[in-house]
């Protein structure tokens, strides 16, 4: 009997999996209190400003402005740069697929970490592209060794800066020299998606070099500093002409009224993004202090998430442990990446990761 066959690239891959809810969580286990720790989501919500932009609004019968023009407006004076420079998307996720569904193609490559925001490999192999993977060094991007890769073919390099899962970041310094060695014919994209909670002194400032660099395209999100993750609203910052290419690989209405309502409100309220980021990095520093105490091995996080591996642990055992105890976090083969939460869940988790030690040593 025939059955309907879909592009077998697609039997190579799987559709994301979102992990088990909060409300399965509790019935499986006989929970009344969960700590879902496992999506980089803000701990403290979004700006109260949000709720009351929402609230006023009444009718739902007619399209969204496809343009966002509203939003573009504020996100462009926000940032100081042109109107025509932005594009705006369904979340990163859809500015990803609209960069791979633009870019690549059957014969061409593109160049990425080996560990890093899985969406990127994930369209290219649906586009046909050679995936070029190159090793974390130390937990950071090889960036020398990311060059290294790079030929005629070559049609995107993508950066997730901080990086996801690890927290690491590529430096001002390390960047520069990066796109100095980059042939103008290849799109370098920076995901920023956690940019608003980098700390680091060298931390690079990437809007300004979009006057050198042409083929520089900004990745950021209203999903995580500002809290809107479940609006799905991002955007994408690049040279005017490159964003009307791009433009034209996006759907028609792809970001809601609510979403743009919520973005425009969340933006004016950057107090409530700097207390998140205060906030983040005093317990970061308390992730810190237990690692060290208890000999956790960590990366030094720019990111609202840190990367853990617990030695002589299956990251499989430490997941499903605090998952039993109501703790949601995200396991990698090598380690499990914990999101930063309120100071009342991160004390409780710290008690139970070192309840764990003592109970298996």
């Amino acid at each position: 009997m025939e059955v309907v066959k879909v592009n077998p690239e697609l039997l190579t891959l799987k559709a994301y999996s979102p992990g088990k809810s909060s409300e399965e969580v509790k019935r499986e286990y006989g929970l009344t209190k969960i700590a879902k720790l496992a999506s980089n989501e803000n701990p403290y919500g979004s700006s109260p400003l949000v709720r009351k932009a929402i609230s006023s609004l009444e009718s739902f019968a007619v399209y969204p402005d496809g343009a966002a023009i509203t939003l573009r407006e504020e996100v462009a004076k926000f940032l100081k740069v042109d109107e025509n420079q932005l594009i705006f998307s369904s979340g990163l996720d859809e500015l990803i697929q609209m960069i791979s569904r633009a870019m690549l193609s059957e014969g061409a490559n593109t160049v990425m970490a080996d560990a890093t925001f899985p969406q990127y490999r994930h369209h290219a192999v649906i586009q046909k592209a050679e995936v070029r993977e190159v090793p974390l060094k130390d937990g950071c991007h090889d960036v020398n060794a990311m060059a290294a890769k790079i030929d005629d073919r070559t049609q995107v390099v993508w950066i997730c800066n901080p990086n996801n899962p690890t927290g690491t970041y590529v430096n001002s310094e390390e960047l520069h020299e990066f796109l100095q060695n980059v042939p103008p014919h290849v799109l370098v994209v920076l995901d920023e998606a956690y940019y608003e909670y980098a700390v680091a002194e060298d931390f690079p400032d990437t809007i300004p070099l979009l006057d050198r660099y042409k083929n520089l395209l900004i990745l950021r999100t209203f999903s995580k500093a500002y809290g809107l993750a479940a609006f799905r609203i991002g955007y994408g910052i690049a040279d005017a002409q490159l964003v009307k290419q791009l433009d034209v690989a996006r759907l028609p209405f792809n970001t809601s009224v609510l979403a743009q309502t919520a973005a425009i409100a969340a933006l004016q309220d950057q107090a409530f993004v700097e207390k998140c980021v205060n906030e983040n990095k005093d317990e970061l520093q308390k992730f810190y202090d237990v690692c060290k105490r208890n000999g956790f091995e960590y990366y030094l996080s720019q990111g609202n998430f840190i990367f853990i591996r617990i030695p002589g642990k299956e990251s499989a055992d430490v997941f499903q442990y605090l998952l039993e105890r109501g703790f949601i976090v995200r396991p990698f083969p090598n380690g499990i990446r914990i999101t930063i939460g309120t100071k009342e869940q991160n004390e409780e988790l710290f008690q139970l990761l070192e309840k764990m030690m003592l109970v298996t040593q």
